[in-house]
């Protein structure tokens, strides 16, 4: 299997990171934490397993925003950059806009589907 290299970082490129190989899971999380946390109407993470990640200037900034659960970002700039909970322990899930090419994902599932905004879901009418 070819180790694909996925990088990216926050607005201000204080914080760079890369991850390889293919990742674990790309989805859009609908929940209201997640909307909280970022601004938008959801979230589309892409999760890899902690040891296929590496930062290169400097780590994020952590914030539990839960019980179990810490979210990073650029203390720097703000940019939010990744989640990570003890309900997924050894896993970092990045949101999908912090990656140099975006476009080499694609979300596979919809989560947390009954905090989704009524216009948000597809098939769904506004």
């Amino acid at each position: 299997m070819s180790n694909i290299i996925h990088k990216g970082g926050c607005q201000c490129r204080a914080v760079r990171f890369e991850a390889s190989d293919p990742p674990k899971f790309v989805c859009n999380c609908h929940c209201e934490s997640c909307r909280k946390a970022t601004g938008a109407a959801f979230s589309t993470w892409v999760g890899f397993n902690e040891d296929k990640v590496r930062w290169d200037n400097a780590s994020p900034t952590f914030y539990a925003s839960s019980k179990g659960v810490r979210r990073g970002y650029c203390s720097a700039c703000g940019t939010p950059l990744t989640y990570a909970s003890d309900q997924w322990p050894g896993e970092t899930h990045f949101l999908i806009g912090v990656f140099d090419d975006p476009n080499a994902f694609t979300p596979r599932k919809e989560v947390f589907t009954e905090d989704a905004l009524a216009w948000a879901l597809h098939g769904k009418d506004a």
